[in-house]
């Protein structure tokens, strides 16, 4: 592989900045608790310790094991680089092509970890607090080596890894000011086209209506593209549709595994099981079809008294022959 590409690592430039907002954004509700500018979210609002402090400790777990799984997902795209002819030089005019590019993967892999159950188990650590604010951001999973399939095609045309990682980086750091509640609707040309803390919400919410929706990492424009867009008219419930009852971090990251173990576990046959591992986190088998019981024969008619009989060996009984007396 070529040199590496001297690219800043923008998320840990980040960190001082995450900090600062957070702190910011605490002292703002001990200030005013009420939401300004948006629909009153109620007691969800705000920050609760046990939740906070899960999602600063999901988010350091993360950083752990993402240092492990860059292993193999780097060997691959490694790999992919070398066999495709075709190279894109990383200059500050290719940048912002490759940024937009890789958020448009970006928004088919948010979608896919949220309609195929087994990369759900791993998305569904960042939804899983009923809380919505800027340590939510911070509640990452622990199992990210779902993720990598969706950019393959962007090594294949020439990405380098090293660009592609540089610019998930830049979408991960935009998509931490968006994990708010203090800040209401923005300018409509900016809500027509970026992701915002509206537009987000909306994503993190559990009500029918806003399931699966707002896939967008920096720009909202493939949600109105592909049909997944939904406005902000309502208040947020925040979690899941089902939420857990913990904040012990190794359940948190781990709970929908254990979930499709049982489910798998008891799965009828293989088309169940892939079922439970490949389509939406909500699907359920068609129960099995009622067998119809089997028919009741019907008695046996009971002869009337009087009837005739047959014997074997023997004709009908008729009139039986007349006996003449004795002479």
């Amino acid at each position: 592989m070529p040199s590496v590409p001297n690219l800043p690592d923008v998320v840990l430039w980040s960190v001082p900045a995450f900090l600062l907002l957070t702190v910011l954004e605490m002292v703002s509700y001990r200030l005013r608790p009420e939401e300004p500018d948006r629909p009153a979210a109620g007691s969800t609002a705000g920050y609760e310790g046990k939740d906070a402090a899960t999602s600063l400790s999901m988010g350091l777990g993360s950083l752990f094991f993402d240092a492990l799984w860059k292993i193999p997902i780097v060997a691959v795209y490694s790999a992919v680089y070398g066999l495709t002819p075709l190279r894109i030089p990383v200059e500050w005019w290719t940048l912002l092509p490759m940024l937009l590019a890789q958020d448009f993967f970006y928004y088919w892999s948010h979608r896919g970890h949220h309609v195929i159950r087994i990369l759900w188990a791993c998305h569904v650590v960042h939804h899983s607090s009923r809380k919505f604010n800027l340590t939510t951001a911070l509640r990452q999973p622990w199992t990210s080596l779902t993720g990598w399939p969706f950019y393959v095609p962007l090594i294949a045309c020439g990405v380098h890894p090293a660009a592609l990682a540089f610019c998930h980086s830049v979408n991960l750091v935009y998509q931490f000011w968006i994990h708010t509640e203090r800040i209401g609707r923005l300018p409509r040309p900016v809500e027509a086209v970026f992701n915002t803390p509206s537009h987000h919400r909306v994503h993190h919410a559990s009500q029918g209506s806003y399931l699966d929706r707002n896939f967008g990492g920096i720009l909202i424009v493939w949600d109105r593209l592909f049909g997944s867009f939904a406005p902000e008219t309502e208040p947020c419930v925040y979690g899941l549709t089902k939420n857990i009852e913990t904040y012990n971090p190794l359940r948190v990251a781990t709970h929908e595994y254990a979930a499709i173990a049982r489910d798998l576990r008891a799965a009828r046959g293989w088309r169940e099981a892939a079922g439970r591992l490949f389509r939406g986190p909500g699907w359920q088998p068609q129960a099995p079809e009622p067998v119809p019981a089997a028919p009741v024969p019907a008695p046996a008619p009971v002869p009337a008294p009087g009837a005739a009989r047959t014997a074997e060996g023997a004709g009908p009984a008729g009139p039986g022959p007349s006996v003449s007396a004795a002479p």
